[in-house]
Parts: C-alpha cells; sequence; structure tokens
C-alpha cells in the first residue's frame, strides 16, 4: 500500500513539519491510518528463555477524534494475515498453518473500537472487539498521543503510541509443545504493540 493522502509530491519539498496544537482538540476529525508510516508488532516468549518478535505489514484502519467527548473517538483496524513478518520465513509459515492462523480459512484480524476514555495527559484508554480465527473478544489498547502536525506534502497528522497484552489461548491459538526442562515452547501471554501515523481525512 502507499502514502494515503498525499497532496503534493513535488521534488525538492522540503518544509519542517508544523505542529498544530497539543492535546485531541485540535485534530478533532477523521482519519485514515498511514501504513508506510505506522508499525503494528507483538512479542511473545520463546523456550522460556528469550523474545521473539514479529508485526504486520498489510494492514488499513481509520480513526475518528473527539478532542471536546474523547469517549466519542473511535478506531477500526484491519490485518492481513498473510503478511506476518518474524524474520524467519519457516517460522512465518507455521504462524500461517492450521496449527496457529490458519490464514487460508481466516484471511483476515479485525478490531472494532467499543469505547474510549481519557486517562489525563496524553494518556487514553481505547476498549474494543478483537477477531482472530472467528473468535472475537474484548481487548484494552493504552495509548499515549504523541501530537498532530501538518507535514511537507500539506497532511494534517496525528501520532499516538499504544500497548496491549492478550492471552492466545482464549482466541483458539492453542498449539505448543513441552520442554524437556519444563515449561513450554510458546508463551501464551502475547505483548503487542502499536506506533500510529494517521492522516485526516479532507
Amino acid at each position: 500500500m502507499g502514502i494515503f493522502g498525499r497532496k503534493d509530491s513535488t521534488p525538492g519539498t522540503t518544509a519542517a513539519p508544523t505542529a498544530t496544537g497539543t492535546g485531541l482538540a485540535a485534530p478533532t476529525g477523521d482519519y485514515t491510518i498511514d501504513p508506510a508510516h505506522t508499525s503494528i508488532g507483538f512479542t511473545a516468549r520463546h523456550a522460556m528463555v528469550t523474545n521473539v518478535k514479529g508485526s504486520f505489514t498489510e494492514f488499513s484502519g481509520s480513526l475518528h477524534l473527539d478532542g471536546e467527548n474523547p469517549a466519542k473517538s473511535t478506531a477500526t483496524l484491519d490485518v492481513v494475515m498473510d503478511s506476518i513478518d518474524t524474520g524467519n520465513a519457516d517460522r512465518d509459515g507455521h504462524l500461517k498453518s492450521a496449527d496457529f492462523f490458519k490464514t487460508d480459512e481466516f484471511p483476515t484480524m479485525t478490531f472494532r473500537s467499543t469505547s474510549a476514555e481519557s486517562l489525563g495527559g496524553d494518556d487514553y484508554r481505547i476498549t474494543g472487539d478483537l477477531s482472530i480465527l472467528g473468535v472475537t473478544r474484548p481487548i484494552t489498547i493504552d495509548l499515549e498521543f504523541n501530537g498532530a502536525a501538518t507535514d511537507p506534502f500539506g497532511n494534517e497528522r496525528v501520532g499516538f503510541e499504544g500497548k496491549a497484552e492478550l492471552l492466545r489461548s482464549e482466541w483458539g491459538l492453542t498449539w505448543n509443545a513441552a520442554l524437556e526442562t519444563g515449561g513450554v515452547l510458546i508463551s501464551d501471554k502475547i505483548k503487542l504493540s502499536f506506533d500510529v501515523s494517521a492522516i485526516k481525512n479532507a
């Protein structure tokens, strides 16, 4: 996917981004997530001794921000499961297989927010329905608002960093292997991380 909403691609544009204010009041509106400047990552404990990190490289989503009433803010996200990338082709293939995500049968993971709240300052919390393998369960994401700015192409942008944790078994992701020394190969707890840049819709 390309950059969403680029208004001016004239070579030689060097203007610095311009801040448009702090807090959600200034950037109230509807936004499209920019996949070229957004990352969706995850971390799993491997063999009880180290962490394996991965990401999804294809996704789309939207935000509605309400600065006067953050509880009215919403978010959607659709992730292409075949885009999973852990830096190892064999491991990625296993994750796409029937042992894990069954991407042939369930090609997309989705998130639809159901509530949002301000925690004070630049901190927010959004709760929504996460669907994996046809199973839909609630998940809560803690977000930090990184600010709003107008980029050199005239796009009004907002940025957020987020984190969440889930137990993969609650979505039917139960494959594992026992270790001779005790414990299991892959942790049930998965840590999610988000670094989001979104462009205001025209």
